[in-house]
């Protein structure tokens, strides 16, 4: 299946255009306020997020094959606190994502992808002092630790600029140098492209949010990916950052196993929201 009916390269240029456009706009934290906010983080907390969905396709033939459950683990090691040259930041991250067929009889994990990463952070602020993005840059691994010909891995140099946008809605832009990725998937990059944009905007706070990511893969046929998200918090205390949330896949390289495999996946679950970006809401 192709997604003819998007098509990712407008969506891109549209979501780079309002970076261009709206980045100017001042933030409400300034230099101090981020020093003191960093100082009470935990060096030990979410890094993205962490969930358990369930769902069934609709692009095919609904069975115990086809319908599956996916789940997220991800954390985040501050390495120090304390400012390094260029007013950057150390940390460590993890992130491990499973496809779990658990309507089979034996519950068979179809793929497991880990992705360790060391980072480096630098807040971006304006003439006013006041925080206007953060920019990191990681080296990622990423594997599905199998050998043979099933084995999927690729390193990249990641850079990305988290930023807001509009009063309640923020994005994420991220370019990626991949390296060491030739054997086992030597085409990858036509699926993930070279980077993508996450963009969230909070409709109520604590509440509800719509998220969407974007893809483009580096061909000129429709490979990418699409995916929208829906987060509502049902509790009237949130003080876990707990949610429902609803996501549609559609695209490709959804896991490293199958990558060039189309997929259009409905899901529902339980998810801990990150709040890696909270400054900016």
């Amino acid at each position: 299946m192709k997604i003819k009916s998007i098509n990712f390269t407008v969506l891109l240029l549209i979501c780079f255009a309002l970076f261009t456009q709206y980045t100017s706009m001042a933030q409400t934290i300034t230099r101090e306020q981020f020093r003191d906010s960093v100082q009470k983080l935990p060096y030990f907390s979410i890094h993205k997020d962490n969930y358990f969905v369930t769902g069934i396709p609709t692009n095919r033939e609904i069975n115990g094959s086809s319908a599956d459950a996916k789940y997220q683990v991800s954390f985040k090691q501050i390495i120090t606190r304390d400012k390094l040259p260029w007013d950057t930041y150390l940390f460590l991250t993890y992130t491990q994502k499973a496809f779990w067929n658990i309507y089979e009889d034996s519950f068979p994990f179809r793929d497991i992808n880990f992705n360790p990463s060391l980072s480096l952070g630098k807040p971006i602020f304006n003439k006013n002092e006041e925080l206007k993005g953060l920019a990191v840059a990681a080296f990622d691994h990423e594997s599905n630790g199998r050998d043979s010909i099933s084995s999927r891995s690729w390193n990249r140099i990641t850079f990305s600029y988290v930023t807001r946008i509009f009063k309640h809605t923020t994005a994420n832009f991220e370019f990626w140098v991949p390296f060491q990725y030739k054997e086992g998937n030597s085409d990858i990059l036509e699926y993930t492209g070279l980077g993508e944009i996450n963009i969230e905007h909070e409709l109520k706070p604590d509440k509800l949010y719509f998220t969407l990511m974007v893809r483009k893969g580096l061909n000129f046929e429709a490979n990418g990916t699409f995916r929208p998200r829906i987060y509502f918090n049902p509790f009237k205390k949130n003080r876990s950052n707990q949610y429902f949330m609803l996501e549609w896949y559609l695209g490709q390289a959804e896991g490293l196993l199958n990558y060039k495999e189309s997929q259009s996946m409905i899901r529902i679950g339980y998810v801990i929201k990150t709040n890696e970006f909270s400054f900016f809401r």
